[in-house]
């Protein structure tokens, strides 16, 4: 019963077709923690690992915070889940940092997801009740300015899982891990005949820590341990235009649990699992490369207050096929920035497809000089 009931969770956040298919996708526990959070990124095919800085960096690299030019922010974010089936699973997210020297950064986010309710039956498909699963990740990092052009972060998070929650009939105990993530971040001038560009390279290895039990360690899996690089270009048009691209590469660091045993796979450790993540592939270095997700994405903005941007999200259909079109469009004023997404999937495993997502960010430290 507990198994399925897993399952049934696991299916309500990832793509319901990639486990349809005869493929071999990556399954881990606490999917949610792959979401991206916030509308900037989500309107630019979800990249972020080397663009320009922004609030939301916490997710996709801190160690852009200490390039930011503002010494303090915060940002709130929506992204309803599902829409299109239910109304009541979302993800809400908050992030915030603090340079308290010109070469260094706090920053700190809380993402809550929620699987709304869902109604339980047993094996015989009687009514057992419902449960209200949720999932919640708390962190806090340190990132610090290197070289006039080069940074690096760690970031500490606590992770809680309870997909049996408000459901006594269900032998399910809620699931904690902890994780770090590292990452970098580079960005140097280029010099061109009509302006000077900044070209962008980050690096974030995210969720490295504990595997989750749901089950008082009678078994165990694995979190989204992820390897995310990128690079962006941005372009100053002229004084009131700007133009830039980005795109990133992504791999889960987990092992396939299609090539070992069930007990191999509880027994596994997280470091090994990451290292056994690059050759474990049942069908080899062919199945390794179709576990590489890209994505490409693109802003325009004028004036530093309105932006324009698209994006595309690709995944091997052998491994979830999640591929969509991302749109956005963002307002900046000196104190706060709206942004908002939408998504347009080309195949039917994308759960945000027609989905509208938002971001509120504020500018502390020019709201404090607004109120004096």
């Amino acid at each position: 019963m507990k198994k399925i009931f897993l399952v049934l969770c696991i299916l309500a956040t990832i793509s319901s077709s990639a486990l349809a298919q005869e493929n071999n996708p990556i399954v881990t526990a606490v999917p949610s923690l792959s979401i991206a959070p916030d509308a900037r990124a989500g309107a630019m095919g979800d990249v972020g690992a080397a663009t320009t800085p922004d609030v939301n960096s916490q997710y996709w690299n801190p160690s852009k915070y200490v390039f930011m030019e503002s010494d303090a922010g915060v940002s709130i974010s929506y992204t309803p889940w599902l829409r299109q089936l239910v109304t009541d699973i979302d993800l809400a997210y908050m992030a915030g940092y603090w340079k308290f020297n010109p070469r260094s950064a706090v920053s700190a986010s809380l993402r809550y997801f929620s699987l709304g309710d869902i109604t339980l039956m047993d094996e015989f498909g009687i009514d057992a009740g419902s449960a209200h699963p949720n999932e919640y990740a708390l962190d806090a990092a340190y990132s610090q300015m290197l070289s006039d052009n080069f940074s690096a972060a760690v970031t500490l998070r606590f992770i809680y899982s309870d997909l049996g929650n408000g459901s006594g009939s269900v032998e399910m105990y809620p699931g904690a891990a902890v994780a770090a993530d590292i990452s970098a971040y580079y960005k140097t001038p280029i010099a061109l005949e009509t302006s000077d560009g900044t070209l962008g390279i980050g690096l974030n290895i995210s969720n490295i820590g504990s595997k989750i039990s749901y089950d008082k360690f009678e078994s165990s899996n694995f979190i989204p341990t992820n390897m995310r690089l990128g690079a962006s270009f941005d372009y100053p048009i002229d004084a009131y235009n700007k133009f830039s691209v980005s795109a990133d590469l992504n791999k889960l660091l987990v092992p396939s649990q299609n090539s070992m045993t069930e007990q191999e796979y509880t027994d596994l450790s997280p470091l090994t699992g990451i290292f056994k993540s690059f050759s474990d592939a049942p069908d080899g270095a062919a199945e390794e490369l179709r576990e590489i997700m890209w994505s490409i994405g693109a802003e325009y903005a004028y004036n530093n207050q309105f932006f324009v941007r698209g994006g595309y999200y690709n995944e091997s259909q052998y491994k979830g096929n999640r591929k969509y079109f991302t749109a956005g469009a963002g307002f900046k004023l000196n104190v706060f920035t709206l942004d908002a997404a939408y998504v347009i999937a080309t195949s039917q495993s994308n759960p945000l497809d027609q989905t509208l997502r938002f971001s509120l960010s504020f500018d502390l430290f020019g709201l404090k000089n607004l109120v004096q």
